[in-house]
């Protein structure tokens, strides 16, 4: 594995004739990671991962500065991951001007980006900077941020970025609990509680199924979210899937999507229903 960390160091590492396949982290891997490594591997030549915690991303009291980090850790992993090229930038390297950022124009002040304006502009700006450097055949997004693959889907389709875009599946703790970098803020006891997100995610689709109204279906979510101690709900939304619009009888597939947070720690979670 080649480890790099200018622009210079990328291009020269890169492959001319062979599929690349990209992707892009912040770092503190977990299984999650590691899963979109092996789709990766078993679809490319080439493997690249980027490990980068984007400062546009974050507002201005969320926890840029406490994001965990440990590179030693995190080169091993993705070492042992078979990825070939690593490339670790800074922040100078990534922003040498800032004079330009992508702004979303559709389906960024929702979920996620309803409390935290300006975070998909900043994650849709990196995503576009990487692109441009790695130029990768596909790049593999976890499902777990689902309105961000659906933003960066977008994205591509707008501006005609020659990638292809895979979605993989949320990989989980035997819990049901979603991987993330931030379970790490998580007591013992709220790693607990935490599982019984995805219990009521998992209810609410089986409703979904059994043909109750979203409005209904939205309530009982609400109800099961609100039960789960020393937590608060940030929000709980149905939507269409992958417009992020409102559901209409056209809706063939729909987002249910939850923000809760803990003393340390919010965390997302999602699960996708399909009609018929």
């Amino acid at each position: 594995m080649r480890i790099v960390s200018t622009v210079e160091e990328l291009r020269s590492a890169l492959p001319m004739d062979q599929t690349i396949g990209f992707v892009p982290t912040m770092g503190y891997l977990h299984e999650g990671h590691m899963s979109l490594v092996e789709n990766a591997r078993r679809e490319n030549d080439v493997v690249v991962m980027s490990i980068f915690v984007n400062p546009t991303q974050f507002g201005p009291n969320e926890d840029l500065d406490r994001y965990p980090r440990d590179f030693e850790r995190d080169e091993k992993l993705a070492r042992e991951a078979g990825v070939d090229v690593l490339f670790y930038p800074t922040t100078e390297t990534m922003y040498p001007l800032d004079m330009a950022r992508v702004t979303v124009r559709h389906g960024a002040d929702v979920l996620c980006g309803a409390s935290r304006p300006g975070h998909f502009d900043g994650v849709l700006t990196i995503v576009s900077k990487l692109f441009n450097l790695v130029q990768p055949t596909r790049a593999y997004f976890g499902l777990k941020d689902a309105q961000q693959v659906a933003l960066i889907e977008g994205y591509v389709r707008d501006y005609f970025v020659p990638v292809e875009i895979r979605r993989c599946p949320i990989i989980r703790e035997e819990t049901g609990l979603a991987k993330s970098s931030r379970n790490v803020y998580l007591s013992d006891i709220e790693t607990v509680e935490a599982s019984r997100i995805f219990s009521a995610l998992t209810m609410a689709r089986e409703a979904l199924d059994a043909g109750q109204q979203v409005d209904e279906v939205k309530r009982q979510l609400i109800e099961r979210l609100d039960e789960i101690p020393n937590s608060q709900i940030d929000y709980v939304e149905l939507v269409d899937y992958p417009t992020l619009g409102a559901v209409s009888s056209d809706s063939t597939e729909l987002l249910l999507a939850v923000a809760i947070q803990f003393e340390r720690a919010r965390l997302i979670d999602n699960v996708i229903w399909k009609k018929g």
